[in-house]
């Protein structure tokens, strides 16, 4: 006789099993809890040390710069008491160690005491050589000194400068007492996990208990009478499934389950219906899903086939779908597809006629069929003509979602049977290519196949194998636009654009293979080959006139880099391996790269900063966000779009944008750059409204990187 473990066994061994693993986890916990408790401390310090850090810079900074702004007029009439007053005040506030006013030579004008003792000596500390070679505010951390300078002018004439010293001992003692308090308030905090972790040991074990005599009085006992009544329904003792034992055998769950059997036959039938109109319904919109639709057509093909008719797809996408779900959630979405499908369900049903059929394909695709009769030769293509200018009419118009006017358009493509394909996927595959020329036309229109599209998707596939090993054959190759400050007009870095010199096509546009690299993926290949590239010319700008102010170099980043999250980690790479230092590296993203999902954006782009990488948001006021999203983005700088530039002295309504771009900007502590500056008025009115940096033909257009080189000599 085999043995065999019972439910009640099967389940003892299964709690004592569960009980070791509870033990394992529990044991691992409390390790955990450990090096957790030694990981908070440490980054509890990081956190602590970073803030203080970020606090006394700015402090300081702004305590420096106002005192040099006082010490204007003493220093120009070499007023020694005036100097010593306001040193001496600057003395008094907390953690300033010493404040020393120097001339432009280095040499000590007033160090805050009564006797200046030190008046007229060079200051020979070994920070004094960066002080006195610097030009603007300047901050240099020593090992128990912060020290904060900045130049004292008057007009563009520098007189000297002050120095600040900051204490940091009462830093590291402020930190080190607050450490150890931490480390008591996570010492209690583990003890008393400690006691709730036993008393949960201990519940487990009587829940364990508690569930055994359950299991036994709830579930095995009932589970061996409906086994003895399944035996004897195999043995024939029932006749059939609704021939239930008397209730007074099993008035419970048990008896419950038996006469469950007569009803699920009849279930089945029911079932099988709900699930065939499931599998062939869309759920949102309540419309033929794609299964059915090719069912269909496959269907009436085969009919066509036998008396010659006419039929007509229509491949209809909605454009620009993505930014409602991307800006107003994928609620709005839905109602937005809801309405579309109610509009499109009622066009077609108006003007298709009564063998018209409307499928949605899944997102924002709907596609419809529509037939034309023999003896009337042609009409299919007039009835499809006709639908598609008026759905594209209709679509076009604003839809209410969540109390806001949503302008969206449609791009349909048509093609016809039998002039086009005689197969259903050919139809298919020619109504898609339709629909994407109908994108490439602009959106918001209509396309008939024709076979000449056939073959501009034969060039795209073409272009993309090109474009395959174009870096390795030497065709792709790097520009720069010069960018300049408005304030003094002075180069202060270069925008790197790529180009593809073709050998047989010659110049291909950016627009064109940059689109194809970004669609087939290419572009996360090319993107770090683009950064490098770029990166090792900025060294060598330095390296040829390592006197002047070094140049940043700035360059685009496409969505899919960003969306990757590789980003940070390619970018320190190529640093690293190029020796640029971060701060001369700018990264461009476009607006719409960014609003897709902001907080994944905003984590990668707070990494980047961190590392000492500039952000710039490329194309701003294009997209379909506002400037709230500017607080939201940790972002340096934005880059106005050009067509703002274009009528900024003809349009007074871009003016006015251009001008609210600037202030919002500055309001946030970020930079604004213009692009596309080709006339001298547009330089002069943006200066004017305080813009930062400007690029343009005006002022410089795109070169190679030796004619760049040059332009620096």
């Amino acid at each position: 006789m085999r043995l065999r473990a019972g439910l009640q066994a099967k389940f003892l061994s299964i709690m004592g099993l569960a009980f070791l693993v509870v033990v394992v986890l529990i044991a691992l916990l409390l390790y955990r809890q450990e090096r957790i408790q030694s990981e908070v401390v440490g980054v509890s310090r990081d956190a602590m040390r970073d803030s203080f850090v970020e606090s006394l810079r700015r402090h300081g900074e702004g305590e420096v710069a106002q005192l040099a702004g006082s010490l204007t007029n003493p220093v120009y009439y070499f007023d020694l008491d005036a100097i010593g007053e306001l040193s001496r005040a600057a003395m008094t506030n907390p953690g300033v160690r010493y404040v020393i006013v120097y001339d432009n030579e280095g040499n000590i004008v007033h160090d805050g005491s009564e006797e200046i003792p030190s008046y007229g000596k060079r200051m020979d500390d070994a920070m004094a050589a960066q002080v006195v070679a610097a030009r603007a505010m300047h901050t240099q951390w020593g090992v128990n000194t912060f020290d904060v300078s900045a130049p004292i002018k008057i007009g563009q004439q520098r007189l000297g400068g002050v120095r600040v010293g900051y204490d940091l001992k009462a830093m590291r003692t402020y930190q080190d007492g607050a450490l150890d308090k931490l480390r008591q308030r996570l010492d209690a905090l583990g003890r008393l996990q400690l006691l709730w972790v036993g008393l949960l040991s201990v519940g487990l074990l009587a829940l364990g208990a508690l569930m055994v005599w359950l299991i036994q009085s709830w579930l095995v006992k009932p589970i061996r009478e409906l086994a003895d009544a399944a035996r004897a329904i195999e043995d024939g003792q029932f006749g059939q499934f609704d021939h239930v034992p008397a209730a007074g055998d099993h008035n419970d769950e048990v008896g419950d389950l038996m006469r469950a059997f007569g009803r699920m036959s009849q279930s089945l039938a029911r079932h099988d219906r709900d699930i065939r109109r499931m599998a062939y319904t869309d759920a949102l919109t309540g419309l033929a899903n794609r299964l059915a639709f090719r069912e269909s057509l496959d269907q009436r093909l085969l009919h066509l086939r036998g008396d010659g008719g006419q039929l007509a797809l229509l491949f209809a996408d909605i454009d620009d779908f993505k930014r409602v779900n991307d800006t107003l959630g994928h609620d709005a979405g839905d109602e937005v597809l809801l309405q579309f499908a109610r509009r499109i369900d009622e066009t077609v049903g108006r003007i298709g006629g009564e063998l018209a059929l409307l499928a949605r394909f899944g997102g924002d695709e709907f596609v419809i069929l529509v037939e034309g009769r023999r003896e009337r030769n042609g009409e299919a293509r007039t009835v499809a003509s006709h639908l598609a200018e008026v759905l594209v009419a209709e679509l076009g118009q604003p839809i209410m979602v969540h109390e806001r006017q949503v302008f969206l358009g449609t791009s349909i493509g048509v093609t016809l049977y039998p002039e086009d394909a005689s197969g259903a996927t050919a139809l298919m595959k020619n109504g898609d290519i339709a629909m994407y020329q109908a994108k490439v036309a602009g959106k918001n229109c209509y396309r008939f196949y024709s076979r000449a599209m056939d073959q501009a998707v034969e060039r795209r596939v073409h272009l993309e194998h090109e474009l395959r090993g174009a870096w390795d054959r030497g065709e792709l190759s790097l520009v720069y636009q010069p960018v300049f400050r408005l304030g003094d007009g002075k180069m202060v870095g270069a925008e790197a654009l790529l180009r593809w010199k073709h050998p047989e096509q010659g110049l291909i546009a950016p627009s064109v293979f940059i689109d194809v690299a970004e669609q087939s993926g290419l572009i996360e290949t090319l993107g770090p080959q683009v950064l490098r590239a770029a990166c090792e010319d900025a060294v060598s700008w330095h390296d040829a006139h390592p006197g002047k102010d070094p140049l940043f170099v700035s360059v685009n980043v496409s969505p899919r880099q960003l969306r990757s999250g590789d980003l940070p980690n390619v970018v320190a790479a190529c640093l690293h391996e190029t020796r640029l230092p971060a701060q001369h590296l700018h990264l461009e993203l476009t607006e719409t790269a960014v609003i897709g999902d902001e907080t994944h954006a905003s984590n990668l782009l707070s990494r980047l900063r961190a590392s000492g990488v500039k952000v710039w948001l490329d194309d701003f006021g294009t997209g379909f966000s506002g400037l709230s999203h500017l607080r939201r983005v940790p972002v340096d700088g934005v880059k106005i779009d050009r067509s703002f530039i274009a009528d900024v002295l003809r349009d007074p309504d871009d003016l006015a944008l251009t001008t609210a771009i600037i202030a919002m900007a500055h309001s946030l502590g970020i930079i604004v750059v213009a692009e596309g500056v080709e006339k001298e008025g547009q330089y002069a009115v943006l200066r004017e409204r305080g813009c930062d940096l400007a690029q343009g033909y005006w002022l410089g257009h795109p070169v190679n990187a030796q004619e760049f080189l040059a332009l620096l000599g």
